[in-house]
């Protein structure tokens, strides 16, 4: 898993059936300092994510292993929303402070 931040959606009025109603976000990948990186990538929203919040990312094949979407062509989705990351006793994020 990675952690990125939710940098805003995608919307595709014309898709693979079996990705109808599914939501689309676009993501900035987080250094291990919560700086943001250059990558970006579209992932499968599973948890109702919004604009700017961190957010954990499976890729790859474990991105399917979410019941329901074992047959849909995703190779990233949100599989949680972060509430806090600490490293080395200090906080790099809490929800509730964002910056």
């Amino acid at each position: 898993m990675q952690i990125a931040r939710v940098r805003g959606t995608v919307v595709s009025t014309q898709k693979e059936p079996s990705l109808r109603g599914v939501k689309f976000l676009l993501l900035q990948f987080l250094d291990d300092a919560g700086q943001p990186l250059p990558h970006y990538e579209v992932a499968a929203d599973n948890v109702g994510a919004g604009i700017d919040e961190w957010v954990l990312v499976s890729r790859g094949s474990a991105a399917r292993q979410v019941p329901g979407s074992e047959q849909r062509p995703v190779d990233a989705a949100v599989i949680g929303i972060i509430d806090t990351v600490s490293v080395d006793n200090r906080s790099l994020y809490s929800k509730g402070t964002q910056y």
